[in-house]
């Protein structure tokens, strides 16, 4: 049987796409034949990630998009349908940790991490339908993490207040438009092996918990998330709808 893995003639918008894995989700989608549009507010960053994949032979795009505010995406999806007439895809990737305890968290911080991580995908979703509607089908994916499963020790309360409300909203696009043909999932991975990570774990003991909690032994890369990104967008997943897929190497199965 042939495998259905590629995206060919597949349009695809990834926020938070300039940098870490938004840029390594896009690579990977670009380079199984998809039209990608990198969407955030670092238009310079954006714009290079972008050319880079061009230079290595893919279809992308820096379009600027502020997660966090309606006319943004409003303005973002116009220039996709603008460009190509269609999207299949849409990876809600942008988000933030302010690393505040509940006990001392600013409520400004957890507005802000609100805003970017459950209102954004919340408006990116409700102004996509209507192009994935129209393109006969298509894949929402989510970025939520390990902490949307379960609670985590090392990882403060309001990440996982703001992932877990993207598990549930992921749950209920599934159900609802389903009938559009329209998939929708999310990804937990755990901690990821980022620049910022691996100035987090300058710290022997931080490291240490970390990898201690995985059974597997070692950080999710970015490639283990890119790839499964790539899955859940191609037809191999055609029936996959309404999972929270963990990318965590056993670490909530215990």
């Amino acid at each position: 049987m042939k495998s259905t893995m590629g995206l060919a003639n597949k349009v695809a918008l990834i926020t938070g796409g300039a940098q870490g894995l938004g840029v390594a989700i896009a690579s990977r989608f670009a380079a199984e034949g998809a039209t990608v549009f990198l969407g955030d507010l670092k238009a310079e960053t954006g714009e290079d990630a972008a050319a880079k994949i061009r230079a290595g032979g893919g279809k992308a795009f820096f379009v600027t998009l502020n997660v966090t505010d309606e006319a943004s995406w409003i303005s973002a999806l116009a220039a996709v349908e603008k460009e190509t007439g269609r999207l299949d895809i849409l990876v809600n990737n942008a988000g933030i940790n302010i690393r505040e305890p509940i006990e001392v968290m600013k409520v400004e911080n957890f507005d802000a991490m609100l805003a970017v991580n459950v209102k954004g995908p919340f408006l990116g979703t409700k102004h996509a339908i209507p192009l994935l509607r129209k393109a006969g089908g298509g894949s929402i994916i989510n970025m939520s993490s390990v902490c949307g499963l379960i609670g985590h020790r090392y990882t403060t309360e309001a990440y996982t207040v703001t992932k877990g409300a993207l598990t549930l909203l992921t749950k209920t696009i599934a159900v609802r438009y389903a009938k559009d043909n329209i998939r929708c999932n999310s990804i937990h991975p755990s901690t990821v092996n980022t620049p910022l990570v691996r100035e987090l774990f300058k710290d022997p003991d931080r490291k240490a918990e970390r990898l201690g909690e995985v059974p597997l032994g070692r950080l999710a890369s970015e490639a283990d998330v890119a790839n499964t990104a790539l899955f859940l967008a191609s037809d191999e997943a055609a029936f996959i709808n309404g999972v929270a897929l963990p990318v965590d190497g056993g670490t909530t199965a215990g």
